[in-house]
C-alpha cells in the first residue's frame, strides 16, 4: 500500500470534491463500485489510488474535464484529456459543425462562448445586437459577461436587466464552484463591479411580455422592443478540454413581433 502526502496528495483534493457534492463517503464508495474503508484511505493518503480509481471517481463526482486531468497529475499519472485548440486541424470537423449551426439558426441570434465567456463564434443575429456597443468591447476576444454587463454595452438597453443580471451573475457563481477558476472569479469581481443603469419606469418587469416559464431577455434595438428566451447547451461526454468547456447559447424570439423583426433584418 503506498502512501501519499495528506496535504499534497490527490485524497485532500477528491475529498473537497466530495464535500462540495454533498457527498458521504459511503455514497461516493456505492456509486464507484468500491468501499467507505477504501474511500477513506485514499482521502487520508493511506493509499494511492490507481488511474482507473481516479477517473471512477472523478465520474461520480461530476468533475469537469479540465479538472481529472489536474487529479491525475496530481496522483502521478499522465494527463487523459488532451486540450486541443479550436483552430487546430484536429478540430475542423467541430468548428465547421459549429458555424453550420450557428447559420442554420439564423435570424435568430445564436453564440459559441468558451470556459471564459469569450465568443469563439457567432451568427448574424448577434451582431444584429451588438449595433451601438462600445468599439473596445467588441475587440477580440469579445467576451460575452462584459459586453452584455458592461455600462458601454448592451446594459442600457436591457429592459429588465436587475432580473437577467442576476440571472448572469448566479449562472457564473455556479461555474467558479464548478471549476474554481481564478480568471472566472476576476471576471465576476469586474462584472458584478458594473454600475446597473437606472431606468426608472422604462423598465419592465421580467414577466410583463412574455410568458412565465423562463426569464426573456427584453431589450431595445433602435425604436424596436425584442423579447428572447435563451437556452444553453454543451457536448455530451467530451474527450477534449477545449470542446467540454463549449456552450452554445440560442436566443428563441418570445413572442411573434420579435420574430417578425429578425426577419425583416435578416433575410
Amino acid at each position: 500500500m503506498t502512501t501519499v502526502s495528506p496535504d499534497t496528495g490527490v485524497g485532500p483534493l477528491l475529498r473537497g470534491w466530495r464535500e462540495q457534492r454533498r457527498i458521504s463517503q459511503l455514497d461516493l464508495a456505492l456509486r464507484a463500485d468500491s468501499s467507505a474503508r477504501h474511500i477513506s484511505f485514499i482521502e487520508t493518503g493511506r493509499s494511492r489510488p490507481s488511474e482507473d480509481m481516479v477517473l471512477r471517481l472523478a465520474e461520480q463526482l461530476d468533475i469537469p474535464v479540465r479538472e481529472r486531468n489536474a487529479l491525475l497529475v496530481v496522483a502521478g499519472y499522465a494527463p487523459r484529456y488532451a486540450q486541443t485548440p479550436l483552430d487546430d486541424p484536429a478540430m475542423a470537423s467541430v468548428h465547421e459543425g459549429l458555424e453550420r449551426l450557428l447559420a442554420g439558426y439564423e435570424p435568430y441570434p445564436a453564440l459559441v462562448v468558451d470556459g471564459r465567456y469569450d465568443v469563439v463564434a457567432a451568427n448574424r443575429g448577434i451582431a444584429l445586437l451588438m449595433e451601438g456597443v462600445a468599439e473596445e468591447l467588441l475587440a477580440p476576444p469579445l467576451n460575452a459577461m462584459r459586453v452584455t454587463l458592461h455600462p458601454a454595452g448592451l446594459a442600457p438597453r436591457i429592459l429588465n436587466l436587475p432580473e437577467w443580471r442576476a440571472d448572469l451573475l448566479a449562472q457564473m457563481e455556479r461555474q467558479i464552484a464548478l471549476v474554481r477558476s481564478p480568471e472566472l472569479r476576476a471576471l465576476y469581481e469586474e462584472v458584478a463591479a458594473y454600475p446597473v443603469p437606472d431606468r426608472g419606469a422604462a423598465g419592465v418587469r421580467a414577466g410583463e411580455r412574455t410568458p412565465s416559464f423562463a426569464l426573456p431577455l427584453v431589450i431595445e434595438h433602435g425604436d424596436r422592443v425584442l423579447s428572447f428566451i435563451a437556452s444553453i447547451a454543451t457536448f455530451n461526454t467530451p474527450m477534449d478540454v477545449t470542446v467540454a468547456e463549449l456552450a452554445i447559447e440560442t436566443f428563441l424570439p418570445a413572442d411573434p413581433e420579435t420574430a417578425a423583426y429578425l426577419r425583416e433584418r435578416l433575410p
